[in-house]
């Protein structure tokens, strides 16, 4: 069973990729393109145009794992203004999930500490 909390780094391909690949193409994807090793602990995620749907490539130590999500209302904000990949952080995978940008103009700060006298 494959669980997120296992992923140590999550990417995302910005653009469009040809969501009819299967696990061999996203391979090949992450190694030539984006020259990067797939058989790590990372989740490595691809949006087609519709944006509707994505699908995830991840390492589970003895094979892959291919994670497929279709909405069916509304969807992803998917970033489209260049072809690479961009590392997410747990707060901006799960506003994507959530339907949300991963850039938030607004996002409150914590405070930090002040230490009284």
């Amino acid at each position: 069973m494959f669980d997120l909390s296992r992923a140590q780094r999550i990417f995302i391909a910005v653009g469009y990729t040809d969501l009819r690949q299967g696990i061999d193409g996203f391979v090949t994807l992450v190694q030539n393109t984006f020259h990067m090793n797939p058989q790590t602990s990372t989740l490595f995620m691809f949006c087609g145009r519709r944006s509707d749907r994505i699908k995830a490539l991840f390492w589970d130590e003895d094979g892959y794992i291919l994670l497929y999500k279709r909405l069916e209302t509304g969807r992803y904000q998917w970033p489209r203004n260049e072809i690479e990949l961009k590392e997410l952080t747990m707060q901006q995978f799960r506003w994507l999930m959530e339907g949300l940008n991963i850039y938030q103009k607004k996002v409150i700060q914590p405070i930090q500490k002040q230490l009284l006298y």
